[in-house]
């Protein structure tokens, strides 16, 4: 293979500083994806006259289901052992070195499926607040959410985690960070699917009769998502130890409900609009 093809992948982790504070790409691709989501989700609300005080509430929830779903879904799936004895480190962006001194790390950790689980928790609680309805709410949010998971795939490219196998392929990523074999660059995969993922959604929304509310969009979205999620981890390195020991991976196994769901939804929703 043509080495010349490879891409050279190292890049510094922080964009931009404002005096002593760092800003890393992670962190703000997480929040232009949220800003984006934000601004789509505003318009949507404007277009099915739902109003801004209707609408205004339900960033809060969404943005604190996400996170705390997210990583409580790490530590309790990929590493129960270490933070059900750590619990201060699991809920507090801190972690306890071998000095014996506390230190400032962020939330290293963040699994989408336990995010996808406290969304959905922090939108049936905005649902009970506002009286609108469950489904028309999560339909709404389906639409939109690919965006967001996008931006968050190209933080996780900028921070060279959650890197790809060894590849002998010309869009390989050497990942300098990490090693210099060249990889598949698994998170611009799944980048690159939830964008599609989010135009295919919009593009359905704008053009067909398929209402929001039918739960048509919630179960397409979490159906196409988690089922190239089940494809795309064959092309993963493995996050934890464990999973060396498992024909599918724990990202692949948290998948196949996600999958069924969004299938089932998918069903009742085309079901529903053939009734209406």
């Amino acid at each position: 293979m043509n080495c010349a093809l490879l891409i050279n992948w190292n890049p510094d982790f922080v964009a931009f500083s404002l005096g002593p504070l760092e800003i890393r790409w992670y962190s703000l691709l997480w929040c232009v994806g949220l800003l984006a989501v934000y601004l789509l989700m505003h318009r949507l609300f404007r277009q099915q006259n739902l109003t801004d005080e209707q609408f205004d509430p339900m960033f809060i929830y969404c943005f604190i289901g996400i996170l705390a779903g997210a990583r409580l879904g790490h530590c309790l799936f990929y590493e129960p052992g270490f933070f059900l004895s750590h619990p201060i480190e699991m809920f507090l962006p801190i972690r306890k070195f071998q000095d014996g001194e506390w230190h400032f790390t962020g939330y290293e950790g963040l699994a989408s499926h336990g995010g996808t689980i406290g969304l959905t928790i922090a939108l049936w609680l905005y649902h009970r607040k506002s009286g609108i309805k469950f489904l028309h709410i999560l339909d709404n949010v389906a639409i939109v959410t690919p965006v967001c998971a996008c931006a968050i795939r190209l933080g996780n490219l900028m921070n060279s985690e959650i890197i790809g196998r060894p590849a002998n392929l010309p869009w390989a990523f050497i990942f300098h960070h990490v090693d210099s074999q060249p990889r598949h660059p698994s998170q611009l995969y799944e980048a690159i699917c939830y964008a599609i993922f989010f135009f295919i959604g919009w593009f359905i929304y704008r053009r067909s009769s398929i209402r929001v509310g039918s739960g048509f969009y919630f179960g397409m979205c979490i159906f196409l998502i988690f089922l190239s999620r089940i494809f795309i981890e064959l092309t993963k390195e493995n996050q934890v130890q464990f999973e060396s020991t498992m024909i599918l991976n724990m990202g692949q196994l948290l998948s196949i409900p996600f999958v069924l769901i969004g299938a089932y939804f998918i069903w009742r929703g085309l079901t529903r609009k053939q009734n209406t």
